[in-house]
């Protein structure tokens, strides 16, 4: 068969019932990228005789004799199509990996299309941007300056691998050919457990060995035994050691049984299904109030030593604290709130889903080439499993497919070497969308209740929070979700009488993970929906009311526990936050609709740590090459959070270059020594410290090395584009290279970072929206963000990231909801089933920034990756409480839970405070 690709005619012939996406991957065309298999999330959108297609589902032999255009058939680097252009200088991408899909529908829309976005766009999904950035692309709005050299920081410059991602060049984990040390790549499946709760009696292989292709059929047997947790944290002994590569128990509906090695992943798929397993079932346990009760079946029977605070009890962590005495404050309180709040449990929805490719190197060195938040503690980890010393295994990151915490676990690693080390041969194993939604992690569903005292004139005197957090068959991140989620929401306020009591609960559900605000969006929606309830009691302005309890400069920002911390004021910007959402919403626009609508507006408020607490680091090295420019080598990872442009900013303001003049090596186990990794939001803080200190020491070495070439004083000396002045000569930086080589000094400077003290980020979203009388439909009038950020280092990025964590947010707060039936099992795992914001859902929001400069961050920067993301859900349920009269208590808010209520709701007077009343 003859197939016509980007121009060039290939002769070759389709697997039976092959897609035209693995098709054209297997061409070499790697800028078609898997998201979904099912025609949901356009990431693999190409061209078929100019008409936009979703390629997975086109059968490849119906492509014969027509002319397919891919992302790099598109264009070329040196001669861009006019629609990657654009994206280009919109910066229309953060992660990238649904980009070329969005180029390629985008570069077909007719001009009548290009009015209608939200219609137009309808089959291309983005989990990162919120899509603004990426209509201003298509609008042709330019965002990217070109600045001269040392002007890096605080400007709009154009992430490194841009041209990369809209011309599909660059790699993501599953984008290589298998050739060299990949020559004979074979591919995994994973036997699933279809019980809740099991032991696994035998296994029956047979079969499934004697299917042609099959390699390698590993189970428990074959496993090593030492525990382990999946999460990953600087200091391991934050998370239970509960989890086995393969384990005789099962603990959760889709938990590992077998791995399947063989020589494609049909054959792998086949064969699992001709495995044999007997299993003896077990009592299961889904609520976690249950789950505590004396009798409960114990989901995980081990010793202290694992770090589980109370098995028998399914304990995994629990935290009871408190500051004063809150029975007095509630005693002195002229108002009394108390609610209960129910969060639910939402995925990540990375469009890149979980994958590696592992293999032996000539040396007999295991790599993996992973999708990764985490690589540096992903190599401790394996080589903890698998006995081996660190120099025997390296472990890097392409460019990674989003993360938002789900990548900052081993889920997938573990597995991949095992099978690796039984066989000898490459192995990969990518998720399909279905395994990404019941078989990896999620956000941890939450009950809080909490209770608030206050004066009459609106001073606080009592806050108590009781927090049961659903952990689900395994504790990696239960621990700190909880401790988190027990923190800044509650510190954020001055308070004498405070009370905590956190539970973290095993059921037998699927595992709960690192999540985008890792605890606190939960918690913050509970609490900001009190303070706002609690407002309305005293007949108080909401906004008002904060302003009146947040902490200031001077205030202990404390919980549960007033112990030493180091935790600081970097700044504080958290006061032009309240009045620049306020003063957004007071000048609103009449927006003209009828009778039908109910109109309300609701503020919330959020308090981030900037580091995750005891120790977080980093290291980067800034090396003068013998060309004159600059590399960087760093080991945090690029997953859309905009870090590799960060820190090239960095380097290029400190240096007295640009952007251009710098080359990133990053996130790989051979660059540097250690980096704990891109969580928490210290991308900037954290490895940025590291390579500003870098660059710093570079600077100094370079021009005490030219004074001393030139016989003058350092002083005297000065960095510029492409050269260094010693007195009044002029030194090529090329030439001062080569002089230093000569001279046997080395022009590489060095940067380390420990992740403290750490400063406090604050946040602030405001919302007016419209709920329909009959109907219960919400819609989003205005979203409005202001954010402290300190240094905002490069505005359109950070803007990004705001409207990301906003637009990702907005989704868990109105429909996005992975449900478990009563039997454990996950009934929605596929993006037509789970909902996940498209570009007609999310509307364009109002970004501000507080002007302040950081003394903890580098160059006076905060993060601002995840905090976005916190008061989203609760301003949003302040706004319908305001449009309503009715507080809802349990997202997400849809509005078949609204329709009842907004019947009942006083349609004269729909601000009048009505009765606490749960979502039916």
């Amino acid at each position: 068969m003859t197939y016509l690709v980007n121009g060039k005619t290939h002769d070759a012939t389709p697997r039976p019932g092959q897609c035209l996406r693995t098709f054209l991957r297997d061409l070499g065309c790697f800028g078609v990228k898997k998201g979904c298999d099912a025609g949901d999330c356009g990431a693999c959108t190409v061209h078929i005789d100019g008409r936009p297609v979703h390629s997975c589902l086109v059968p490849a032999f119906r492509a014969e004799g027509q002319e397919v255009t891919t992302i790099e058939g598109l264009g070329a680097p040196d001669n861009l199509h006019p629609v990657q252009q654009s994206f280009l200088d919109a910066q229309g991408f953060q992660c990238g990996f649904c980009t070329a899909g969005a180029i390629m529908t985008a570069a077909a829309l007719d001009q009548a299309q290009r009015r209608n976005l939200p219609a137009a766009l309808k089959g291309n999904l983005c989990r990162c941007t919120g899509y603004r950035a990426i209509a201003d692309a298509i609008e042709g709005v330019k965002h990217v300056e070109r600045v001269g050299a040392g002007e890096a920081c605080g400007r709009n410059l154009a992430a490194p691998a841009g041209p990369g991602v809209v011309t599909g060049r660059v790699r993501y984990t599953m984008d290589v050919a298998p050739v060299g040390d990949l020559a004979g790549l074979t591919h995994m499946k994973i036997l699933r457990s279809p019980h809740p709760s099991a032991r696994i009696v035998s296994i029956d292989m047979r079969a499934a060995l004697a299917l042609p292709g099959v390699v390698a059929v590993l189970t428990h047997a074959d496993a090593p035994g030492h525990y382990f947790s999946t999460a990953r944290h600087e200091m391991y002994t934050d998370d239970p050691d509960d989890t086995l590569v393969l384990d005789q128990v099962i603990r959760h509906i889709g938990q590992r049984v077998a791995a399947v090695v063989a020589d494609s992943e049909g054959i792998a798929e086949a064969a699992s299904r001709l495995i044999a397993v007997e299993y003896a079932l077990l009592p299961a346990v889904f609520d976690p109030e249950e789950a505590m009760r004396p009798g409960a079946h114990v989901v995980h029977d081990k010793p202290l030593s694992s770090r589980i605070a109370n098995p028998q009890r399914n304990i995994v962590a629990e935290l009871h604290g408190h500051l004063g005495d809150v029975d007095k404050g509630f005693a002195e309180a002229d108002a009394i709130y108390e609610g209960t709040f129910r969060i639910q449990r939402v995925q990540h929805a990375h469009l890149e889903t979980h994958g590696a490719i592992g293999w032996l190197d000539g040396d007999g060195r295991l790599n993996m080439r992973t999708s990764t938040q985490v690589p540096f503690l992903t190599r401790d980890a394996l080589c903890t499993l698998f006995d081996l010393p660190r120099d025997k295994v390296r472990v890097f990151a392409e460019r990674v497919g989003g993360g938002f915490g789900g990548k900052q676990e081993m889920i997938i690693e573990d597995i991949v070497a095992l099978a690796v080390f039984k066989t000898g041969r490459p192995v990969k194993l990518e998720y399909t969308r279905t395994e990404q939604f019941s078989a990896s992690t999620s956000r941890h569903p939450m009950t809080i209740t909490v209770k608030l005292g206050a004066t009459k004139d609106g001073l606080l005197t009592a806050i108590s929070m009781r927090l049961l957090s659903n952990t689900g068959a395994y504790g990696n991140h239960g621990p700190g979700v909880m401790y988190h989620g027990s923190g800044e929401c509650i510190a954020l306020y001055r308070c004498p009488n405070k009370k905590v009591d956190s539970v973290a609960v095993y059921t037998n559900e699927m595992p709960s993970g690192a999540f985008r605000g890792y605890g606190l969006s939960q918690s913050n929606f509970a609490v900001e929906s009190a303070m706002d309830e609690m407002a309305r009691r005293i007949g108080m302005d909401p906004v008002a009311f904060r302003r009146r309890n947040v902490v200031v400069p001077g205030d202990p920002m404390t919980s549960a526990d007033d112990g030493p911390h180091d935790v600081e004021y970097g700044s504080y910007g958290l006061d032009q936050c309240l009045d620049m959402v306020e003063a957004a919403l007071a000048r609103g626009p009449d927006h003209g609709l009828s009778d039908d609508w109910l109109v309300g507006r609701g503020v919330a408020a959020g308090m981030i740590d900037t580091i995750p607490p005891r120790g977080h680091r980093a290291e980067s090295r800034v090396t003068l090459l013998p060309d004159g420019r600059y590399e960087l080598k760093t080991g945090t990872a690029e997953f859309g959070n905009g870090t590799t442009t960060v820190h090239g900013q960095i380097v290029a303001s400190l240096l007295g270059t640009t952007l251009s003049h710098v080359r990133i090596k990053q996130s790989d186990t051979d660059h540097i020594s250690h980096d704990t990794g891109a969580f928490g939001s210290t991308g900037t803080v954290v490895a940025g410290s590291a390579t500003r200190e870098a660059a710093e020491d570079l600077a100094g070495l370079i021009l005490d090395f030219a004074a001393s070439l030139a016989n003058v004083r350092r002083s005297e000396c000065a960095l510029g584009e492409g050269y260094v002045t010693a007195g009044g000569r002029r030194i090529a930086l090329a030439a001062l290279a080569a002089a230093a080589a000569e001279a046997g000094v080395k022009l590489s400077g060095q940067g380390r970072s420990g992740g403290t003290p750490r400063s406090v980020a604050f946040n602030v979203q405001g919302f007016e929206v419209a709920i329909h009388r009959r109907y219960g439909e919400i819609r989003i009038l205005r979203s409005i963000h202001a954010a402290d950020a300190g240094t905002v280092m490069n505005p359109m990025q950070c803007r990004g990231q705001v409207e990301g964590g906003v637009a990702q947010a907005i989704g868990a707060a109105l429909y996005e909801d992975l449900n478990i039936d009563g039997e454990g099992k996950v009934t929605n795992p596929t993006f037509r089933g789970y909902h996940i914001p498209a570009f007609a859902d999310i509307p364009r929001a109002e970004v501000y920034f507080a002007d302040t400069y950081d003394r903890i961050g580098p160059l006076g920067a905060k993060s601002m990756s995840e905090s976005p993301y916190n008061p989203v859900a609760a301003a949003l349920g302040n706004a319908i409480r305001d449009a309503i009269g009715v507080r809802l208590h349990a997202t997400p808010f849809k509005a078949d839970r609204l329709y009842k209520l907004v019947a009942e709701a006083r349609p004269s007077r729909p601000n009048v405070p009505a009765a606490d009343c749960e979502p039916a």
